[in-house]
């Protein structure tokens, strides 16, 4: 079993990587790709909708767009479709990794709903689909004509599945589905509007008829969405690393606020590429968002140490608990942890609990074991700099407890 914990920390890690890479691909290419639509210089005769010169890497780029299509169609023609499935569908693959796998620790909190994990996974999968459905019923009835109150719409989806999620998940899963359940609206506007949109227009022209610029306009408006969606999907994603940010009693409104903050910010660069000048005030807009944020985190949500020790250990934590060797490693970690990992922590600095990790009480140690064996054990991630002095021999002892729980 030992074998299997390193391997699938590995695994682990590999999916994290692809997804940041095929991430950056894809929101490389879509920042990119709006910020030319908005620049092209429209002053130009001929059929086409806008140009643009640009120089990079000590070459030069002519640049041309075309509405719905040239006249011609040109032998090679590049789609830009891989770096959103391919983002996606690693994105998935590290959910079912971390919060379906490790749903006990991860998924579920007990404090807020009984469920069996199993549950939980269902409800962590189902979920993943109800925004895209909702989202393309308002984006092909009539409101489609009108952008700005579909977004609004569309923030007000967000914000009640942020909600909905805090009533069942831990506030670290919340803000990852919140940012898997906007990804997968992003990318199905991908693959099934943008691409099929393209498709007919490049079967139009190679039939020889005059393709309709109405796929071209729908395609336009979900690419913008995207481009909307992208930043705060960002924030979501990389939320775990921060408790002040999901560890807290408005995590979901918190969430809500990035959201606007994405609109702010892209509006600013939207408006500068498109050459309508600058609002600087949606800089201060987003500072004062920023600053609501950092107010409302200062409201922990977690129980005292009290609560803690009365709440039954689970079957997972017991497996832990009852190990040989717990007692050490209880000790060891109460000694070497618990000053920064506290609902409380003592360390000098530290307001909370890195990465919301608790390590006080006996279920919050157990609760942590595979943690505390990749991170104090097979490594030396913990403590930081080994600045609590602990020992080889307390290492060891925490490699034999988990061992022996497995």
């Amino acid at each position: 079993m030992y074998d299997l914990t390193v391997f699938w920390d590995w695994l682990e890690f590999a999916a994290r990587w692809l997804h940041v890479i095929t991430a950056m691909a894809w929101i490389g290419s879509s920042f990119y790709f709006i910020a030319l639509d908005l620049g092209l210089n429209r002053d130009i005769d001929g059929p086409a909708d806008g140009e643009e010169w640009q120089v990079h890497g000590g070459g030069f780029y002519h640049i041309q767009k075309y509405l719905v299509a040239p006249e011609r169609m040109p032998e090679h023609l590049t789609w830009f479709k891989w770096e959103s499935y391919s983002t996606w569908l690693s994105g998935v693959a590290l959910l079912m990794m971390v919060y379906w796998v490790g749903g006990e620790l991860y998924l579920l909190d007990a404090e807020k709903a009984d469920l069996a994990l199993w549950q939980g996974i269902a409800i962590s999968a189902a979920s993943l689909t109800i925004g895209w459905i909702v989202y393309d019923f308002l984006c092909k009835s009539p409101l489609g004509e009108h952008p700005t109150v579909l977004m609004v719409l569309l923030f007000v989806l967000l914000v009640a599945m942020g909600w909905g999620y805090n009533q069942i998940f831990t506030g670290r899963a919340m803000m990852l589905h919140l940012g898997a359940f906007t990804a997968t609206i992003m990318t199905a506007n991908v693959f099934l509007i943008i691409i099929p949109n393209q498709r007919i227009v490049v079967a139009d022209l190679k039939a020889g008829r005059t393709p309709d610029a109405k796929y071209g306009k729908i395609a336009k408006l979900r690419s913008t969405h995207n481009n909307y969606l992208t930043l705060p999907v960002i924030f979501l994603m990389l939320s775990n690393h921060y408790p002040l940010a999901f560890a807290t009693e408005y995590n979901w409104i918190i969430a809500s606020l990035v959201f606007l903050m994405g609109v702010t910010i892209r509006h600013y660069f939207n408006s500068m590429h498109a050459r309508t000048g600058r609002p600087t005030w949606t800089w201060a807009v987003t500072a004062i968002l920023f600053l609501i944020i950092a107010w409302l985190s200062t409201a922990p949500m977690y129980e005292s140490v009290e609560e803690a020790e009365a709440r039954p250990l689970t079957q997972h934590e017991q497996r832990y608990a009852q190990a040989d060797g717990f007692e050490d490693v209880h000790d060891i970690v109460l000694g070497r942890c618990s000053m920064c990992h506290a609902r409380e922590p003592v360390w000098e600095g530290i307001l909370w609990a890195p990465k919301g990790v608790l390590l006080e009480t006996e279920g919050d140690i157990a609760r942590n074991a595979r943690a505390i064996y990749t991170q104090a054990g097979l490594s030396h991630a913990m403590p930081p700099a080994n600045i609590t002095y602990m020992e080889p021999e307390d290492r060891k002892a925490v490699i034999r407890w988990y061992r022996n729980a497995r």
